[in-house]
């Protein structure tokens, strides 16, 4: 088997050139960095369940009319996508407060928001992935007023999307990151949500306990980062419910 072109490596995947032209093949590691990768482990199997809870979150993103990158699953831990230009920017929505927020604001964590928020963050780990306003991205040329308003609207609309489904199982979505991409048909722009959906990007709450079902059990040691993930796919039917949440989760096909 020939050796694929490796176009780009980061903490949680892999980015391999793709079989056809304007594709790649996203590779999912076992690897989990916390606090721009200052905590560091690797967690057998969690990038098995972030391959698959990505491809049905995006799946379904896709068939409300949302566009993504995602073209198929590959195999247990790579899926075929669309190449994108990456917007240099994370897209952060938020529903209750948490994380960052709250300690910037003083808010109780879990306390509804008026509103989902919408933030923007430059991707840098080296700065922290600081918070940035709509000033500093079309100063600095990040992105145009524009791509902003699309993004603004895509962003809205995943929240939509993945609330509801979440709470058709029992999970509130405290708040989520996303990015988005350029795609170009001829000299035509459009902006597509690109990279993974799952429980590293994601803030799952059990709606009637609390019980955090994302990174944060990583990011705080509350307990198996594996364990929390098979629930989540579980519950959303992508894992049977009666299988053991172990190193190597048996999947659904």
């Amino acid at each position: 088997m020939a050796r694929r072109k490796l176009v780009y490596e980061g903490k949680a995947k892999i980015l391999y050139e793709g079989p056809e032209p304007s594709t790649l093949v996203q590779y999912f590691k076992d690897d989990a960095t916390a606090f721009n990768a200052k905590k560091k482990d690797v967690i057998e199997g969690k990038g098995v369940l972030n391959n698959r809870l990505s491809e049905f979150f995006m799946t379904g993103l896709n068939t409300v009319g949302v566009p993504t990158h995602f073209i198929k699953r590959i195999n247990m831990r790579e899926q075929l996508i669309r190449a994108v230009e990456i917007i240099p920017l994370e897209v952060i929505v938020r529903n209750f407060a948490a994380g960052t927020l709250a300690k910037r604001l003083g808010l109780v964590e879990g306390a509804a928001l008026p509103r989902p928020i919408v933030e923007f963050c430059l991707k840098d780990d080296a700065l922290g992935d600081p918070l940035v306003s709509e000033e500093h991205i079309i100063a600095f040329n990040w992105a145009s007023q524009q791509d902003l308003d699309d993004m603004l609207a895509l962003a809205l609309r995943v929240n939509d999307f993945l609330s509801g489904v979440m709470y058709g199982v029992g999970i509130r979505v405290a708040d989520f990151k996303i990015e988005i991409g350029r795609v170009f048909d001829g000299d035509y722009q459009r902006l597509i949500v690109a990279d993974e959906i799952s429980p590293d990007s994601c803030r799952f709450w059990d709606l009637k306990t609390g019980e955090k079902l994302d990174k944060d059990v990583f990011r705080q040691e509350l307990g198996s980062l594996t364990d929390a993930y098979t629930e989540v796919a579980q519950r959303l039917g992508v894992m049977p419910k009666n299988a053991t949440p172990v190193n190597k989760p048996t999947l659904v096909n």
